[in-house]
C-alpha cells in the first residue's frame, strides 16, 4: 500500500467540492482556454483582445486529453486540479508563444543549430548526463523556470514571477511527495528535461490511467509538437547569446524519427542501462508521483502500463536509430557516469565534440552528488507485477544493442 502524506489528505479534503466540475470537462475547457487568453494580455498590458483562436488543432488535442482525463479511474480531487493546471499552463503557453512571434516576426529566424539531446530509456542517468553537459560555459540547457513559462521575460518582474511559480510547484511536489525529492530532485533555477514544453508527452500517464488519450497519444504525428518545442527555444534565445542548447528527456526516445526532422542536425547521446533496473526503479519514480493524483495506487497496472510503453518507446527508437548518422549519434554507457563521472565526463565531452575544462571539472562534484539529506532509493521489479525474463523478452533487442555499445 502506497503512504498517502497528511498534507495530501488534506489537500484532497479541501478542494473536494471542486471536483464536481470533472462531470462537464468540456466546460471547465472552455474556462482554461478563456483564462489562457487572459493572462497573455495582462502580461501584454492589454485589457481587451481576441481570445487565443486560429489554432484549433492544438487547442482540441487538449480538450480531447483534458475529457480522457477526467474519467481516469480514482482521480483524487487534487489530481483533477493538477490536470487543469497542466491543460492551462500549456494553452496560457502557447498563446503567448504565438503573441511574441506576431510582436516579434525575427523569432521565427533565430537559428536553433546543432543542439544536443540526451536520451534513453528513464532512470539511466539522463538527468546526470545532462547536468554534466551543461557545465561548459559554451552550452545553454532551460531551466525549469524557463520551460514552465517561456517567454522574453523582459523586465526582472516578470522573471522573478516565473521563478516564484516554479519554486511553488517544486515545493508543492516535495510537500505532497517527500520521497521525490531522493529519486528525481527539481530545482526551479536548474536545468530540466524539456518534456516540460512538449505539449503531448506521457507526463499525464505517469499522473493517471487514461487508456483513451495513451491510446491517441501512440497513434500521433509528433512533428508538430517539435515545431513548438523549436519555437519554445527560439523564443528563450531571442536577443540573447547563442550557445549550443543541451537538451534531454527520456520521453524522446519514442518520437526520435519527428525530433529529427524538426532538427536534423541534432547530436543524439543516448544513454544506457540495464532495463531490468530501469523498470524497477521507473515504476517506483511513477509510484510515488501517481499517489498524489490516483487512489488507489494500482501497482500492477503501472508494471504494465509502462512495461508497454517503454518497451513500444525502444522499438521505435531503435527503428530511428537506423537512418541517424554516425557523427550525429554518441552511446554513452551507465558506467561512464554512474560509476565514475570524473573519469567519464571528459570521454562524454569529447564524444559531443566539446572541450572539457578545470572549470568544468571544479564544478562536478556539485551536479554529481545527491541532494543533501536525501535517502537512496530502493525498488523492487517484483512489486509491480513484472519480472526479469519478461522484461528481458520486451528488450531483446535492445539488450543485444546494449551488448555492442558496452563492447565498442
Amino acid at each position: 500500500m502506497t503512504t498517502v502524506p497528511l498534507p495530501l489528505t488534506l489537500a484532497n479534503a479541501l478542494v473536494r467540492p471542486m471536483a464536481r466540475s470533472r462531470r462537464d470537462p468540456d466546460q471547465v475547457f472552455d474556462r482554461l482556454l478563456a483564462e489562457a487568453g487572459r493572462a497573455v494580455r495582462k502580461e501584454a498590458g492589454r485589457t481587451l483582445g481576441d481570445e487565443p483562436g486560429g489554432d484549433e488543432e492544438f487547442t482540441e488535442g487538449f480538450r480531447l486529453l483534458l475529457r480522457h482525463w477526467a474519467g481516469a479511474e480514482g482521480l483524487t480531487p487534487v489530481g483533477w486540479q493538477s490536470a487543469q493546471v497542466h491543460v492551462r499552463r500549456h494553452l496560457t503557453n502557447r498563446a503567448r508563444l504565438r503573441r511574441l512571434v506576431a510582436e516579434h516576426p525575427a523569432i521565427e529566424r533565430e537559428p536553433v543549430e546543432r543542439p544536443v539531446f540526451v536520451v534513453g530509456l528513464p532512470r539511466t542517468a539522463t538527468t546526470l548526463t545532462h547536468g554534466v553537459l551543461s557545465l561548459a560555459a559554451e552550452h545553454r540547457s532551460p531551466l525549469l523556470w524557463e520551460l514552465l513559462t517561456p517567454g522574453l521575460h523582459t523586465t526582472p518582474v516578470q522573471q522573478r514571477r516565473a521563478i516564484a511559480s516554479a519554486r511553488r510547484m517544486v515545493q508543492g511536489t516535495n510537500l505532497f511527495v517527500p520521497r521525490f525529492r531522493d529519486i528525481h530532485p527539481m530545482a526551479a533555477e536548474g536545468p530540466e528535461e524539456c518534456t516540460f514544453a512538449l505539449p503531448h508527452a506521457l507526463m499525464p500517464l505517469s499522473q493517471a490511467r487514461i487508456p483513451a488519450y495513451q491510446e491517441w497519444h501512440c497513434g500521433r504525428d509528433f512533428t508538430d509538437d517539435y515545431r513548438h518545442l523549436r519555437r519554445v527555444f527560439q523564443v528563450l534565445q531571442y536577443g540573447r547569446e547563442r550557445r549550443c542548447w543541451i537538451l534531454k528527456s527520456p520521453m524522446h526516445l519514442e518520437n526520435l524519427d519527428a525530433l529529427l526532422r524538426v532538427f536534423p542536425d541534432a547530436t543524439i547521446v543516448w544513454t544506457h542501462r540495464d532495463p531490468v533496473t530501469v523498470l524497477a526503479s521507473f515504476c517506483s519514480l511513477i509510484e510515488h508521483g501517481m499517489a498524489v493524483s490516483t487512489h488507489p495506487v494500482d501497482l500492477p497496472g503501472i508494471g504494465a502500463t509502462w512495461l508497454e510503453l517503454l518497451g513500444r518507446a525502444m522499438r521505435r527508437a531503435l527503428a530511428a536509430r537506423a537512418a541517424i548518422p554516425p557523427e550525429q549519434l554518441v552511446d554513452v554507457p551507465y558506467s561512464w557516469l554512474g560509476t565514475d563521472p570524473a573519469a567519464g565526463a571528459p570521454k562524454l565531452y569529447a564524444a559531443v565534440g566539446a572541450r572539457w575544462t578545470d572549470a568544468d571539472a571544479a564544478r562536478l562534484p556539485e551536479v554529481a552528488a545527491r541532494p543533501k539529506g536525501s535517502r537512496p532509493h530502493r525498488y523492487e521489479l517484483a512489486r509491480y507485477g513484472l519480472d526479469r525474463a519478461g522484461v528481458e523478452s520486451v528488450f531483446a533487442d535492445y539488450n543485444a544493442l546494449r551488448a555492442e555499445v558496452d563492447r565498442a
